[in-house]
């Protein structure tokens, strides 16, 4: 088994943390190997941002993803981009908050206002957090408590209490969409 995710959208929108934090819970909490790599622009916010994440059972020999199974966009440019090369069957999981076209994929297509929802916790920051939940919940590709773990020991101290909401808002998320 080996699962390719991609998770797209533009600097500042936490999605490289995000691929970190969903690399670090199946390599801590589960007996899967793991490939974590990330592309981002020249800018600091705003330029295209891409994370690609690979789980698999067996040794991972090529560590590129080349047709993700799972694409989560955040923006508009990304969704345009990267949209086209996700794999036939897969999941494709949209936030509605910034992207108004969606690709026509021969996919599963999960939308939902990510960046909205984490706005309405409080902080547009936890977006990135919000987007895992839903991921997690969307897919079953690590266990949800070994995604929270993950999240809580990389976050700052004190954002703890935030993060956890933001994490099982998505997860709830999850159970709505897919329901």
């Amino acid at each position: 088994m080996r699962r390719e995710f991609r998770l797209a959208g533009e600097g500042g929108q936490g999605l490289i943390t995000a691929a970190i934090i969903l690399a670090a819970a199946a390599a801590e909490h589960t007996d899967l190997n793991v490939v974590q790599t990330q592309s981002y622009g020249p800018e600091s916010r705003g330029g295209a941002s891409r994370a690609d994440v690979i789980i698999s059972d067996e040794d991972i020999d090529y560590p590129e993803v080349r047709t993700p199974e799972v694409l989560l966009v955040m923006a508009q440019e990304a969704s345009d981009r990267y949209g086209p090369g996700l794999a036939k069957g897969g999941t494709l999981i949209v936030d509605t908050t910034y992207v108004d076209r969606v690709p026509q994929v021969a996919a599963k297509v999960v939308k939902y206002p990510i960046s909205q929802k984490a706005r309405e916790l409080g902080r547009e920051i936890v977006a990135n957090i919000v987007a895992l939940g839903l991921l997690v919940g969307v897919t079953g590709c690590v266990p949800a408590g070994a995604a929270l773990q993950a999240v809580l020991s990389r976050v700052p101290k004190g954002t703890e209490e935030l993060n956890t909401r933001a994490f099982h808002s998505g997860l709830e998320a999850a159970k709505e969409v897919v329901a």
